[in-house]
């Protein structure tokens, strides 16, 4: 039966038009004579249900975002926020007439990640005629920051020692203030490759069966460079053509260079957008023009001469699929891609141009939803027609001084555009532009190759993974955004909202409950942000990381054979190892550390002691004749610290070791039917003192302390031995005559010195002997357990003929080599020691420690003030420290308050200590553990020397500097 309409008189088309419906009534049933009956008939139910007529309501661009894209496409440097990749996140204020500075940074009180403060950068100020409007960051250590004025004018801000306090190195005020000097593109060169021709990339990680296998690949490194590996040189177009080179000499003096690229002479060859990017030793800069012409040039090294070699139009030509190109005709963003190798690795991809224009529609516009258009051009090489050999002559003659070449890049071939529904409003490449990272107003971010621009990267794929976003970690729900910056792992995002204001944006895992990174993040590598997950409620998840993390970066860890220290020193992956131990069982200052977190907060401060005293007793050879580090009291008195610091460990460890010494429990699980709980009962006394002396890195911390302290003691005997001879030789020629201050202090230095390590608790040369003892039954049980692994290997290799070869011994090494190292990753990450440790743990407490005792004097270690050292987790002694807020000088090693100077000082002393200059000094707070120096700044050569070894924190967390008065 067909469907009888309650209005069967009108049907509508496809179209819209109403039309009559002669089929479904006769002519009989039409009402002639009188009204038609229309009672209890609704109009709202005539498809059977409530229809609403109205058009939908689209939300249009706000107004905020329709400003955004106008600067964006006014001028090619509008980037107001910027991410260093040391973490300092400058970003330019609401007026315009300063720059800001934030950094993630773990709360003190809990541990989480979070936002500082805002920090006003004092050292530039804009008017408001001429606005700041880009910034841009170099990849240098001394992370230098490039600011840029709506004039053109440009300023470069270094933050060397902390992340939110530059120093100005050079200033703007003798450039000139005029529209045609603005900038439309800057560039910082790239630093040199320390692998010389290449970069290595990392990645990715296949899935083999159970475990992962980290693959990595070599990039062609191209320059141009800075002649100096360590500084880069920031290159800068104007609108007027102009490009303008800043680079450092090697007395770090800046200077200026300027190369007309091309010359204008109208308003319609002014550039509005620039990219600039190093390709094959060559240097390229792509123009956009008011008049919508594409150029690519290319500045010839090293005359600073340009040559300009292709011209297009960044406009569709011809008929377009889009019917909104027409309305948009301005960019807002151009990017230059260099030349790569394609995914097979044998044939080179040309550079490619991208053009991004953005379509925001008005109210009375037909299409309601936004939209951006990347455009693409492929830049190649078209071979010149034949002309006459007169022609040829005469353009020989002409261009011999340019320095063309045949095969130079003379043709922009346009690609097929990419068409997204979103408005862009940041992009960058990554992994060496393998890919390109795009961010849109919505707050959402895409990954898309930068061959195909086909978006990657979003779906999961656990078999092959090149980045966290294939494994299901997500940005959290986008909020609209104005401008984007990531994070250096492309982890993070900052945002700057319609309102002004600052959002962090982290990965999160939306599949399962590992956590939440802008709520509770804990795990924290380079400045990615992932999850945090406490040590007491997953700890298997902290040694999986580290373990790893081991194998991923193949981090050395084992050193029971090693007799220097060097390269246990020298060893920063195994820093960084260590860095995420002690932060994820840091549970905010004053609260109770997990067992690995104590490991590691102890194995990082004693690997920083050894390191100052080494830097302070060992002045370069090429610096010997200007400096002398223990010749100025301010560093003998840092060591001071250290050296009371180091003492007071090893009466830490020595009463540890006692305790467990007369646990009986302990002594039971040294049976061979109960060793298998001696892990767990350990973690569960969150005492890491025998830990730390069964790993031979940190073992190897312990004897490097050692000999250090005993170097010490020989240095202050001989210095008080030189200036008590040199007094009296004063007071025999002159009895009036009085000795310089300096030296006074200094002979005082050195007494303190010798006062504090003869009168330590443990006599440091019987705890090395202790140490040394326990490393040579270590190794002799090493040698004696794979002894039998060695033999298996051996007949394995005589079934398959290769016994008596040099390959087969190599073997053989390698999987003994192999076991050890695994052997000693377990006891750094607190596991099961090994069974044939039962041994040499029965003869450490069964002789060698109950020796060490009988020399040394229990009572005056139960009573030793440890405070130093922060590791007693006593509730008592909790709240006495945050009661009266006393904290440790990582660099000097004394306590300080928020209140007061360092405790045990005098005025004079406190005067000498900050250089000369009064009043209480500010702090410094390490971003990563939360750890606090003060913000000392020496006056004498030896120790500024010194004190720049400081300038990461011994987790080597970078310094944020505090606020007056606050340690928050």
């Amino acid at each position: 039966m067909p469907l009888m309409l309650d209005n069967p008189m009108e049907t509508t088309t496809h179209d819209g038009d109403q039309v009559m419906n002669h089929d479904a009534i006769s002519a009989g049933d039409i009402p002639m004579n009188g009204p038609m009956q229309v009672d209890g008939l609704d109009v709202d139910d005539l498809f059977g249900d409530g229809v609403n007529l109205t058009l939908p309501n689209v939300r249009g661009p706000s107004r905020q975002l329709a400003q955004r894209v106008d600067e964006m496409r006014t001028r090619g440097c509008a980037q107001g926020i910027a991410w260093s990749k040391s973490g300092t996140i400058a970003y330019i204020s609401p007026d315009g007439r300063s720059v800001q500075v934030r950094y993630l940074r773990a709360d003190p009180k809990t541990g989480g990640w979070g936002l500082s403060e805002p920090t006003t950068v004092d050292a530039i100020t804009a008017s408001p005629s001429t606005p700041i409007v880009h910034l841009a960051w170099a990849a240098t250590s001394s992370n230098e920051l490039a600011v840029i004025d709506a004039a053109g004018r440009v300023a470069i801000l270094a933050f060397s020692v902390s992340l939110n306090r530059p120093f100005l190195t050079r200033k703007w005020d003798a450039d000139h203030v005029d529209d045609l000097h603005a900038i439309a593109g800057c560039f910082w060169l790239p630093l040199a490759s320390q692998h010389k021709n290449y970069h290595v990339f990392h990645g990715p990680a296949v899935k083999d069966a159970t475990a992962y296998r980290y693959e990595s690949s070599f990039i062609h490194a191209f320059g141009p460079w800075h002649p100096n590996p360590a500084k880069s040189a920031l290159l800068c177009v104007t609108t007027s053509g102009m490009l303008r080179l800043f680079w450092s000499q090697s007395n770090n003096k800046l200077e200026e260079t300027t190369l007309e690229l091309d010359s204008f002479s109208s308003s319609d060859d002014l550039i509005t957008h620039a990219s600039l990017h190093s390709d094959k030793n060559h240097m390229y800069v792509a123009l956009a023009t008011a008049s919508r012409q594409l150029r690519l040039v290319r500045p010839l090294n090293p005359t600073m001469t340009a040559k300009h070699l292709a011209i297009s139009s960044w406009m569709p030509n011809g008929q377009s699929g889009n019917p909104i190109d027409a309305s948009m005709t301005q960019i807002s963003h151009i990017e230059l891609l260099p030349s790569q190798l394609d995914n097979t690795g044998h044939n080179w991809v040309p550079m490619n141009v991208l053009v991004v224009r953005s379509y925001l529609p008005t109210a009375d516009s037909p299409f309601q939803e936004m939209q951006s258009v990347i455009d693409r051009w492929e830049v190649g090489h078209e071979p010149s027609p034949a002309l006459h050999p007169a022609f040829e002559q005469m353009g020989s003659r002409r261009n011999s001084s340019a320095g063309g070449n045949d095969k130079d890049p003379n043709r922009l071939k346009r690609l097929d555009p990419v068409f997204i529904n979103k408005v862009i409003v940041g992009m960058q490449t990554i992994h060496f532009g393998k890919a390109v990272c795009v961010a849109f107003s919505d707050g959402s971010v895409e990954y898309r190759d930068r061959f195909t621009m086909q978006e990657t990267y979003n779906e999961l794929s656990l078999d092959r993974v090149m980045t966290l976003n294939q494994v299901g970690f997500t940005f959290a729900e986008g909020t609209p955004c104005l401008q984007v910056a990531f994070s250096p792992t492309n982890c993070s995002v900052a945002q700057i909202q319609e309102d002004g204001q600052v959002k962090w944006n982290g990965l999160h895992y939306p599949l399962g409950d590992i956590g939440n990174s802008n709520q509770d993040v804990r795990c924290s590598h380079r400045g990615s942000h992932s999850s945090r997950i406490s040590c007491n409620v997953l700890p298997a998840f902290t040694r999986d990381w580290v373990n790893e993390l081991v194998r991923m970066l193949k981090v050395p860890v084992d050193y029971s054979e090693e007799a220097h220290h060097e390269a246990l020193v020298r060893n920063s992956s195994l820093q960084l190892c260590f860095s995420i131990l002690n932060h994820l069982g840091f549970n905010g200052e004053f609260n109770p550390r997990s067992s690995s977190g104590k490991f590691a907060f102890l194995s990082l401060n004693i690997r920083n002691v050894v390191i100052l005293i080494t830097i302070a007793s060992n002045t370069p050879t090429n610096m010997r004749e200007k400096l002398n580090p223990l010749d100025e009291h301010e560093v003998i008195d840092a060591l001071c610290g250290c050296a009371q610091w180091s003492v007071d460990l090893l009466a830490y460890l020595a009463d540890s070791l006692f305790a467990l010494l007369d646990d009986p429990k302990f002594t039971e699980l040294l049976q061979p039917r109960n060793y298998s709980e001696i892990s767990n009962y350990l973690r569960s006394r969150a005492d890491p003192s025998l830990q730390l002396l069964l790993c031979s890195a940190t073992r190897g911390f312990l004897s490097a302390v050692c000999r250090r302290l005993t170097h010490l003691d020989q240095i202050s005997h001989r210095a008080i031995e030189f200036y008590d001879r040199r007094a009296a030789m004063q007071n025999a020629t002159d009895p009036s005559g009085q000795s310089k201050v300096a030296t006074i202090a200094l002979n005082k230095s050195y007494q303190r010195m010798q006062h504090i390590i003869s009168n330590s608790h443990i006599k440091v040369q019987d705890f090395d002997h202790l140490l040394t003892t326990l490393t040579s039954d270590i190794r002799s049980t090493y040698q004696t357990a794979f002894a039998g692994l060695a033999a298996q290997a051996q007949q394995k290799n005589e079934s398959n003929g290769t016994a008596n070869t040099q390959q087969g011994q190599k073997q053989i090494d390698a999987q003994i080599r192999g076991a050890q190292i695994i052997s000693e990753l377990n006891l750094l990450l607190a596991a099961q020691p090994p069974a044939p440790f039962l041994t040499v743990l029965k003869k450490l407490f069964g002789q060698d420690l109950r020796a060490f005792r009988a020399q040394t004097d229990p009572s005056k270690l139960f009573f030793a003030d440890l405070g130093l050292l922060e590791v007693d987790d006593v509730p008592r002694v909790l709240g006495a420290r945050r009661a009266a807020a006393r904290y440790v000088d990582v660099f000097r090693r004394v306590e300080m308050t928020n209140k007061a100077g360092p405790k045990e000082e005098t005025p004079e002393e406190q005067l000498q200590q900050r250089g000369g200059r009064g009043g209480p000094l500010q702090w410094r707070r390490c971003v990563r553990c939360a750890a606090v120096m003060e913000d000392v700044f020496g006056s004498r050569p030896g120790f500024t020397f010194v004190l720049t070894q400081q300038r990461k924190c011994s987790c080597g967390g970078y310094w944020a500097l505090l606020p007056k008065a606050s340690i928050a």
